[in-house]
């Protein structure tokens, strides 16, 4: 990486040095979002362990980059709480993040008993595995913006509103955001660790809806969008009108890496929830989005609308970020057009059978210089 400026938004020059030789433990370490996030933290020199299932999808990012070439991965279930804690006490880290789930809001009306046992239990699980892991200082719980009760008003959501959820998956994060106060009030408050020989900062994160190359979920737009695209299909989408906070997959993972350096360095003070979403200008209605990716992709890409019915989804979401922009230093650097196009690049490489990594860890460098 080439040196970065002064400016005390940077994010890059205060955390590169942080996370070398730091012990990190990640859940969810195969699926999109936690491929990304090894990829950075082992740039950054981290020595990363991951617990996860395997990777969810075929082809994934996690193998396409070959990741378990790059951490020291077991794969298991956060459901099996003893397995989560020997992996844990095994690898003796001093930041968790926690990112295993069931993501979906569609699975989770197929699903619900399921959504709910890993989403909420899962994370009694991960808290119960770090009050026996005496390494462990920083934790980062990873829900959804889905987890606020949702009214479709016109501002964004700050972390202090309340919680809820209309379908199980995004009635399941609020469950896990509660879980996660309960157990930081109970075991982990800064008045007291009687038991627990270190003290340790929990927060919950709460990004908006994550976009980025590599991603190859079902049922998810820009993946949706993908692999019509490469097959020379009709885009169809479900919801035209629904309007979400889109944002870059490094949005967030900056976010994480930021909350997390200042949950180690001085955790009662950031220990609670945050946003971690776009400007308001990128929170844009699904035909909006997918217009511009096949404009971006050529004259043979075109989309259709399904007008059969669908399980409900909300119709319009907003992030309040002001909190992190405020007290993190952190702020979105790159607007919806650039992600497009970061999407639009990683695509065409994969479509041309280039070294993904590379592709990854450059539009990381370039996320990071960005000013």
């Amino acid at each position: 990486m080439t040196a970065q400026s002064s400016n005390p938004l940077n994010f890059q020059s205060s955390f590169a040095g942080f996370y070398s030789g730091k012990k990190v433990f990640i859940t969810g370490h195969t699926g999109f979002k936690g491929s990304w996030l090894c990829l950075w933290l082992d740039s950054l020199g981290a020595n990363v362990n991951g617990y996860a299932l395997d990777p969810p999808t075929d082809p994934s990012l996690f193998e396409l980059c070959k990741i378990d070439q790059l951490v020291q991965s077991t794969i298991a279930d956060v459901r099996d709480g003893a397995s989560l804690t020997k992996a844990m006490i095994d690898a003796q880290p001093q930041i968790v993040i926690h990112m295993a789930a069931q993501p979906l809001v569609r699975d989770s009306y197929k699903i619900p008993v399921e959504t709910y046992d890993i989403n909420v239990m899962g994370t009694v699980n991960l808290f119960e595995a770090v009050r026996k892991c005496n390494t462990v200082k920083a934790v980062i719980n990873v829900t959804t913006d889905k987890c606020y009760e949702n009214i479709e008003r016109e501002w964004g959501y700050r972390e202090s509103d309340p919680l809820g959820g209309y379908d199980p998956y995004s009635s399941s994060k609020a469950c896990s955001e509660l879980v996660t106060a309960a157990y930081r009030r109970s075991f982990f408050n800064s008045s007291g660790h009687s038991n627990l020989p270190t003290s340790v900062a929990v927060a919950t994160a709460r990004a908006g809806n994550v976009i980025g190359g590599g991603d190859w979920a079902t049922d998810r737009l820009i993946p949706d969008c993908i692999r019509a695209l490469l097959k020379g299909e009709k885009v169809v989408i479900r919801n035209p009108k629904a309007i979400r906070p889109w944002q870059h997959v490094l949005e967030p993972l900056s976010g994480y890496l930021r909350l997390a350096q200042k949950l180690y360095e001085d955790g009662p003070r950031y220990a609670e929830a945050w946003n971690f979403g776009p400007d308001d200008d990128d929170a844009k209605p699904v035909e909006w989005l997918v217009k511009k990716l096949c404009e971006k992709w050529g004259t043979s890409a075109s989309y259709v609308i399904d007008k059969e019915k669908h399980p409900h989804e909300a119709h319009y979401l907003k992030l309040d970020c002001s909190k992190g922009k405020l007290q993190l230093g952190w702020r979105p650097r790159w607007d919806l057009e650039k992600a497009i196009d970061s999407i639009e690049e990683w695509t065409r490489a994969y479509q041309k059978g280039k070294n993904l990594p590379n592709v990854c860890l450059g539009q990381i460098e370039e996320y990071s210089q960005n000013e």
